[in-house]
């Protein structure tokens, strides 16, 4: 009996050692992939916890535009210097104007020194329709109406008061406001349309709603966004001409600690094919001919130092406007010169007895005006910016650009011609080659 309790004490033992034995084989748990964020511990198994986001419009979002592909894409290997477009009328047309007003004569009525609304009401005194002011309204206005409709009337009143109007004819109610909400029905042509976009824009229109399929624009102003508006269609559709100009914007890294010698330009294309130079403030502006382009810049450029594409894009005006160009908006990614706008007004025609486009490309950033540069040019041209220190956008003590990197932009320039086609001199071809070039040019 006492052999068989030590067996039995002798089992349990080795039992409980090989349990112990096991536990301590057991794997222990790793924890290879360990993050610490605010003094917390962030592993593969745990929950992230982020902060409470104020709610704004991610960047991405804020960023995204239907324009973007058509701004900032150049086909420079199918790009005419001279393109002919028909004519197209642009139409302007209000919306909410509400319903049909009655069909009633006015005759003889006078008022004076009074507002639209008091004015309406007297005019309507004695009938079913209320006015009522959406917002208040305390343009003053006199005049006389000695016959006409009641909805003529009403027109001429709420313009002179720069006020607009809408019926419900359910309730008889006229109401005014001093905004109203119009539609564009714009051209076919997409440069002709960017060209009155970027108009808009530079009269302070900021939401537009376009649709590119339908061609028409929704915007909401008041009396003097509708007379300026107008103005700008009058004009674009008064126009025989108008300019664009195809943009490749670089940042040019020197290969060594120093500057790149511009000068070998010379003897690399020829001194036909640098035609004109023009100093600024900073930097400086060369007219060239055609045979220096995109490939054959970077080409000379390469070969003292490495060339990156910072932004690439298109604009138009239209003949004696202006316009710009926002390198951050077509920006292959965020980059010091991003703040750079071009700017640019330009007129083409009779220049000193010969077909010249007359330009002042202007480069500024949010702290003032960089340089500018007054540029006569012949169609087939090019202008190569250069000189611009990049050093010129930093904001800060130190950096690590080498002071010799410095910003290079080429502008190739395109004149449109609008032709009436009810003159019957417009073809239907879009683009001037060979020998309609020549005879345009001559014209």
């Amino acid at each position: 009996m006492k052999l068989f309790n030590r067996l039995l004490l002798c089992v349990t033992l080795i039992g409980l050692i090989s349990g112990c034995t096991q536990r301590q084989q057991q794997p222990t748990p790793q924890y290879d992939n360990i993050t610490v964020i605010d003094e917390l511990v962030i592993n593969e198994n745990s929950v992230p916890i982020f902060p409470k986001m104020a709610a704004l419009t991610t960047d991405t979002a804020r960023r995204f535009s239907i324009e973007l592909p058509k701004r900032c894409e150049v086909n420079w290997n199918n790009q005419n210097v001279v393109s002919v477009v028909p004519s197209e009328s642009i139409e302007m047309i209000q919306l909410g104007g509400g319903d049909e007003l009655p069909t009633l004569r006015v005759s003889d009525y006078e008022f004076r020194d009074i507002t639209v609304k008091r004015a309406l009401d007297k005019l309507l005194d004695g009938t079913d329709l209320v006015v009522i002011e959406d917002e208040p309204l305390y343009e003053k206005i006199s005049g006389t109406i000695s016959s006409g409709s009641l909805s003529d009337a009403i027109q001429l009143m709420t313009k002179m008061g720069r006020v607009y109007y809408s019926y419900d004819a359910t309730n008889g109610e006229i109401h005014l406001t001093h905004r109203a909400k119009w539609l564009i029905k714009l051209p076919q042509n997409e440069t002709i349309i960017m060209a009155l976009l970027d108009a808009m824009h530079g009269a302070d229109m900021r939401n537009l709603l376009v649709d590119w399929n339908d061609k028409t624009v929704i915007f909401e102003g008041n009396y003097q966004t509708e007379r300026e508006v107008a103005k700008i269609i009058a004009d674009i559709s008064g126009k025989k001409y108008m300019l664009a100009w195809d943009i490749d914007v670089y940042r040019v890294y020197p290969r060594t600690d120093n500057p790149i010698v511009w000068m070998n330009m010379l003897p690399a294309f020829g001194d036909k094919n640098i035609k004109m130079s023009i100093p600024g403030v900073v930097g400086r502006a060369l007219v060239v001919g055609p045979e220096i382009n995109t490939k054959t810049l970077q080409e000379f450029i390469s070969t003292q130092a490495n060339v990156v594409l910072i932004s690439q894009g298109t604009f138009a005006i239209p003949n004696g406007w202006q316009s710009r160009f926002d390198i951050g908006q077509c920006s292959r990614e965020e980059r010091l010169e991003t703040d750079l706008i071009i700017g640019a007004t330009g007129t083409y025609g009779d220049f000193a007895g010969r077909k010249k486009i007359d330009a002042k490309i202007i480069l500024r950033t949010s702290g003032g005006e960089l340089s500018s540069f007054t540029i006569p040019s012949s169609v087939g041209d090019n202008y190569v910016i250069i000189g611009i220190p990049t050093h010129s956008f930093v904001t800060t003590p130190e950096t690590l650009i080498n002071p010799y990197t410095e910003l290079v932009v080429f502008m190739s320039p395109r004149v449109i011609s609008v032709v009436d086609t009810a003159s019957g001199k417009f073809g239907g071809a879009n683009e001037l080659i060979g020998d309609a070039l020549r005879d345009f040019l001559q014209d």
